[in-house]
């Protein structure tokens, strides 16, 4: 082992001299010999602390953490074993503990914890200190397990678009019904920015600092499962109790530091996986994320892990309750619950009198949980929800019958067993009397005619989707198209939900022109819609939808060498059969240079092996 430069030694002076006496210094060059001895910086568990990962070119490694504040040594981002010695020489310091200020030892407490089992520090030489702060901290957490979170995805927010992943801390004494009062690690971008466009541009290229916090769960339940009407899944992790200390250590001294955010890779799932491999340095996680990280596949490799996964529970949003509990409903007791929870019929009304007293508490139940939908989704129906919600509730409890309406239904396919999340597919077709092959790639994540389960119906989220086709004229392949964002969100609407479905649409393709040509044009098409389920509104496998589209496309080859058009555009998407799939689809679009397209489409989809079909007609004016 190569001897340290001659700043390397000036520092660890520096270091020592927060010590008393020659004594520690003496003891600081046994332990950093004993520490040479034993290749401990180039053992896995002192990488997952210090998040080294290898360097893209050459045999050196780095640190994902941005914050100068981790690092002891000046260069400890990218030198391992120079950061384990300023970490030894560091745990000398008399700095005492107060609010503001830690000792060494306990500000970096898990490598404090794991150099102390590797080379078995002696108290007398080099004291321990009683980190109270963190004896607190973790004492008021109680933990005896750990469970991994997963909240759905959630188009309408950039940051959780494939969903978001969090790590519940259970309590020793909890049950089902006080896991809320359980605290929750998490790691997100630490921004107040607002605007969802400036949110995505700048989380893709890490203009935001990622912190990890540790926060009540309930208050992430009540933003996922009341505001955003998001399920959430559960997956309770089997760690031992020195695991789980060993996570809290980490967690805590990865408090004030930070990394920065990106949302493709080092998002909220990559940096809780690495969590995990500093609790179980055996596991090997991250490995398969180098490049992207989406939640469900992170995890999904949780879950692949041998022993690692205990059980998984369900928790159903708000939403997802009410669309449950309505559909045990006939249509007169659905259309009083949807009045009485909105306050325009009281309990006195003629027609909710009359019905037997086990369809009188279910409207009551019903339109109580769906005032506190609108309440918590931002709608006022009346004046006072408050008194309207204590009114519902003096009510059902004046009568003595249940319900015993069945719960809802556990989905048969789990997040992370839907679907992966990549793509590649090898066609062939025919256009125009040309016959072509055509290699797509599709990095992520799910469009409207991939299997549903495990993620949510009707919606759509693809990035960087690419198509290459050969059309045998001795050409070679071409570039087709290339979707930089492709993302529709339909919502069916009813009398309960009057949701906005929309879309938006950004990346080349090809663009038939009058003369014959067909450059590539990047264009933008998106906008607002509405959507409706059929024949029932509750049921029905059947969605119909309706866009007013907007487009706007930029090549040179263009007339001005833009086009800017508007127009309706409607489908219809239907499930033919557990295995099978059907979409239709027409848009028209009136140019402002006079021309007019006509797109028809239909497209059909068999779960295991698919065949799709597609009939384009263009017309120009």
């Amino acid at each position: 082992m190569p001897s340290p430069p001659r700043r390397w030694c000036s520092f660890l002076c520096l270091l020592c001299s927060l010590a008393p006496g020659a004594a520690s210094a003496a003891y600081l060059d046994e332990l950093i010999a004993r520490s040479r001895e034993l290749r401990l910086s180039e053992r896995r568990e002192w990488h997952r602390l210090m998040h080294y990962t290898a360097d893209l070119a050459g045999p050196g490694v780095h640190s994902l953490a941005d914050a100068r504040r981790f690092f002891l040594a000046p260069d400890g981002k990218t030198h391992p074993q120079g950061e384990l010695e300023a970490t030894l020489a560091s745990f000398f310091s008399d700095v005492r503990e107060t609010q503001e200020t830690q000792n060494p030892q306990c500000a970096f407490i898990s490598r404090y914890g794991w150099l102390d089992r590797q080379l078995g520090f002696d108290a007398a030489r080099m004291p321990r200190r009683p980190c109270r702060r963190f004896r607190e901290w973790r004492e008021a957490l109680d933990p005896h397990g750990v469970t991994l979170i997963f909240p759905a995805a959630y188009l309408n927010n950039p940051s959780s678009m494939y969903g978001h992943t969090l790590l519940r801390i259970d309590a020793r004494d909890q049950d089902e019904k006080t896991r809320l009062l359980a605290y929750a690690i998490n790691y997100a971008a630490n921004t107040d920015e607002t605007n969802g466009i400036l949110f995505a541009v700048n989380g893709l290229f890490g203009g935001y600092p990622g912190m990890f916090s540790i926060l009540p769960y309930y208050l992430k339940v009540r933003e996922y499962n009341d505001l955003e009407n998001r399920d959430i899944w559960e997956y309770e992790l089997n760690l031992t109790p020195e695991e789980i200390d060993r996570l809290l250590m980490h967690a805590w001294e990865l408090g004030p530091i930070y990394f920065d955010y990106y949302f493709f890779d080092e998002n909220c799932s990559y940096y809780l996986l690495e969590l995990l491999e500093a609790a179980r340095p055996d596991l090997d996680l991250t490995r398969a994320f180098r490049w992207w990280a989406i939640p469900s596949d992170t995890v999904r490799e949780v879950v692949r892990q041998q022993g690692l996964l205990k059980r998984v529970v369900y928790r159903p949003s708000n939403a997802t309750v009410i669309r449950h509990r309505l559909g045990l409903m006939n249509p007169e007791e659905r259309a009083l619950a949807g009045e009485m929870g909105r306050g325009r019929i009281s309990t006195r009304d003629l027609a909710y009198a009359a019905l037997p007293e086990t369809a009188r508490a279910r409207v009551l139940e019903v339109s109580h949980d769906y005032l506190n939908y609108l309440r918590t989704t931002g709608r006022r129906p009346v004046d006072e929800p408050a008194v309207l919600a204590r009114d519902l509730l003096l009510e059902r409890s004046r009568l003595g019958a249940g319900t015993d309406d069945p719960p809802v239904p556990v989905p048969e396919v789990r997040p992370d067993q839907g679907h992966g999340t990549s793509r590649i597919a090898l066609g062939a077709g025919r256009r125009d009397r040309a016959s072509f092959i055509e290699l797509r790639a599709r990095p992520s994540y799910h469009d409207l005619m991939d299997p549903d389960g495990g993620y949510a119906r009707a919606a759509q989220t693809e990035f960087f989707d690419l198509a290459v086709r050969d059309y045998g004229t001795g050409i070679g392949p071409r570039l087709e198209d290339l979707r930089l964002v492709n993302i529709v969100s339909i919502s069916p609407r009813n009398e309960f939900f009057r949701s906005l479905s929309w879309k938006i649409d950004a990346g080349w393709a090809r663009r038939r022109l009058a003369g014959g040509d067909e450059p590539l044009v990047f264009g933008v098409h998106g906008g607002p819609g509405l959507a409706w389920t059929v024949p029932d509104s509750l049921k029905g496998n059947t969605t119909i939808y309706a866009f007013l589209e907007s487009t706007a496309e930029v090549n040179k080859h263009l007339e001005k060498g833009f086009a800017l058009g508007a127009g309706p555009s409607f489908g219809a998407l239907t499930d033919l059969s557990p295995r099978w799939r059907a979409e239709v689809y027409a848009r028209t679009q009136r140019f402002f240079s006079g021309d007019m397209r006509l797109d028809l489409s239909r497209e059909r989809q068999e779960k295991q092996s698919w065949n799709a079909a597609l009939i384009s007609l263009h017309h120009y004016f």
